[in-house]
């Protein structure tokens, strides 16, 4: 009985010991293709033009959904759910019925990253 318990304990030990990882950009295959070195990101330049040629539609995030944050008409509305956009877009989540390109992708998340501002 006694050797079970030990046993147990070190096979314990090792899976939580095994799945700690550090968590951050340069392990998050995810963000590998994000560059915000370049100019800096805008609202009306960048992010908008996104939000309503891909986002703003009946079946996603126009006027009315209740699909994840809501609807996302304007930038009060995607300031707001900067947080909810940058991780779905990061884990691939958003869009649904397409894929970012890469400047897609760091064109949401470097403006969340430099403060999401409206210009």
């Amino acid at each position: 009985m006694r050797i079970k318990c030990i046993v147990t304990a070190l096979l314990v030990c090792l899976f939580v010991i095994s799945s700690c990882s550090k968590k951050g950009p340069d392990n998050n295959p995810n963000n590998n293709n994000i560059d915000c070195s370049g100019a800096p990101k805008t609202f009306s330049g960048d992010v908008n033009p996104l939000v309503q040629s891909v986002c703003n539609m009946p079946s996603c995030h126009a006027s009315g959904s209740t699909n994840g944050p809501g609807p996302l008409t304007n930038y009060t509305q995607v300031f707001n759910a900067r947080a909810q956009i940058r991780s779905a877009i990061s884990s691939g989540f958003m869009p649904q019925d397409r894929t970012f390109t890469s400047a897609q992708k760091s064109a949401f998340i470097c403006w969340i990253d430099n403060g999401a501002q409206d210009n």
